[in-house]
């Protein structure tokens, strides 16, 4: 199987909660011997001509209360929209601050308690995201979402907190393109995680059509 390209947006100097240096190497060894991927802050690359040099697109993006301008949001709902895969790690939802860009993903963020260690068990093993991953725990930030309603999307994983169930992970169609998106990625020490990390390499294939 030949390599496909892709390419990580991420925050470096400016980021207060998620910094992207080192994460970026540890998401392109993730996917070394899958993906070529090039690891970038540079939100221009949120063009038509830029993205079509990639059949897939990793969000690590930090939460932000600056709107991104129109062409971006357009550039991206285009590029999945035409067949483009989207994978978003953990913070990379904050692509939410669009309207448009969160509807496509089919979550909102909302916050999340305190850090502490989550269960994580798999909800569809048949899927190609989550084949072959067993129940892990990790030490992560419970996310917690507003999944969009009249929105379909396929539940991967959930962590258990406080006596409930909720997503940590999951998968959806959006016109030609997919779109897989995984919870955990808060700090370096996620990304040691061997079923996270296998995670990351499985839903960067399956959202760039190579299953």
């Amino acid at each position: 199987m030949s390599k496909i390209k892709a390419i990580a947006l991420g925050n470096y100097s400016d980021a207060k909660y998620h910094p992207f240096t080192e994460v970026d190497r540890q998401i392109e060894a993730s996917l070394q011997d899958v993906a070529d991927v090039h690891s970038t802050d540079d939100y221009n690359v949120l063009n038509h001509e830029a993205l079509q040099e990639y059949q897939l697109f990793i969000s690590y993006t930090e939460f932000s209360q600056v709107a991104l301008p129109s062409e971006q949001i357009a550039a991206l709902l285009s590029y999945v929209a035409n067949g483009g895969g989207l994978l978003v790690i953990h913070n990379g939802i904050s692509l939410q601050r669009s309207q448009e860009l969160g509807a496509m993903i089919g979550a909102r963020f909302t916050g999340h308690p305190e850090f502490t260690t989550l269960p994580i068990t798999v909800c569809e093993p048949d899927h190609p995201v989550v084949r072959g991953i067993e129940p892990f725990e990790i030490d992560e930030e419970p996310y917690r979402f507003d999944m969009y309603p009249h929105y379909k999307t396929t539940i991967l994983l959930e962590y258990e907190h406080e006596g409930q169930q909720w997503p940590a992970a999951w998968a959806h169609e959006y016109g030609l393109g997919r779109i897989v998106y995984l919870m955990p990625g808060h700090q370096l020490s996620s990304f040691s995680s061997q079923p996270f990390r296998q995670l990351i390499r499985q839903g960067g294939l399956w959202a760039a059509k190579v299953w």
